[in-house]
């Protein structure tokens, strides 16, 4: 969203469980593996694909401006290595998450990769003042449904957030026609974007002369998307067992307000960092709620933490 700002320029990497799979199938034993770790260091110019597209909408590689500029952002997201890693690492737990809200709402797949180089699936805070995985706007929250106040901020809530985001993106493949537009539109904005092709005369994202950030913008989500169905193409290896997990949680509903969250926390046998850890959308250490609204808060499961 345009109201949706960053500044982040994140390295990509990764995708579904069959992608980490084929990652990590490499017929290494452990040995062998550290040894590669030291000494199998090197840099290559990269092979451009033959085809690359974006949400099935294909990129003219044909013309060389659009070549160079792909060319860069593969690059530039390949060997940002150790960023990289944390992506794969980070996308193994959180795609679960983001995945299957896409697929409800009719988004195309690859638009998980916009939620990478928008926040390194972190929940990330702009300069601008957008916040979480998605890098909503307070006022664009507020309209698509979400609570954001400085007790409850729902930017934070990764499936909330995530549902906004797909409503946006809707509107604007709707607006626009193609969902690279529509990709590019949560970076500029709507109106920025209908401006830009109406004072240039055009039709399409690729013939757009655009700022910095926008222009690159979809240009890194295709990086992201290539390099994460082809890691070891990429020079990327890595274990199963190196990859974050997602620890599995029960839901607790809550309708009144909660004075102590430290306390609360003690309760259910953990601390009150894990609880904020679980429920990052609960910006202080109480909850409000004159109005008896219900809330759910996540408790992981016992085991998985120091008792």
């Amino acid at each position: 969203m345009k109201r949706i700002q960053k500044g982040l320029v994140f390295v990509g990497l990764l995708g579904l469980s069959a992608l980490f799979i084929h990652a990590v199938q490499d017929p290494e034993t452990n040995e062998n593996f550290e040894k590669k770790q030291l000494n199998d260091y090197k840099i290559y110019a990269l092979q451009m694909p033959e085809k690359l597209d974006f949400a099935g909408e294909a990129v003219p590689l044909s013309d060389p401006d659009i070549y160079e500029r792909m060319d860069r952002e593969l690059l530039v997201n390949t060997y940002w290595q150790s960023n990289a890693l944390l992506l794969f690492k980070r996308a193994h737990k959180y795609f679960p998450i983001i995945e299957p809200i896409l697929k409800k709402h009719g988004i195309p797949d690859d638009f998980k990769y916009l939620a990478v180089i928008e926040s390194g699936l972190t929940n990330a805070v702009s300069p601008a003042g957008a916040r979480g995985f998605w890098q909503i706007m307070k006022g664009t929250g507020r309209d698509f449904g979400l609570e954001v106040n400085d007790n409850v901020d729902e930017r934070y809530h990764l499936e909330k957030a995530t549902e906004v985001a797909c409503e946006y993106l809707k509107q604007s493949k709707e607006r626009f026609g193609t969902w690279t537009e529509a990709a590019a539109a949560y970076n500029a904005g709507n109106a920025g974007v209908a401006r830009r092709l109406d004072e240039q005369q055009v039709s399409d994202y690729y013939d757009l002369l655009l700022g910095e950030e926008t222009g690159r913008y979809v240009f890194r989500i295709i990086a992201l998307k290539e390099i994460m169905s082809n890691p070891l193409k990429y020079g990327f290896n890595f274990r199963e067992k190196d990859l974050y997990s997602a620890v599995p949680t029960y839901t607790v509903k809550v309708d009144t307000a909660v004075t102590d969250f430290a306390k609360f926390a003690k309760g259910f046998g953990i601390n009150y960092k894990i609880l904020k850890i679980h429920n990052p959308w609960l910006r202080e250490p109480h909850l409000n709620n004159g109005s008896r609204k219900l809330y759910e808060i996540e408790i992981p499961k016992k085991g998985f933490y120091k008792d």
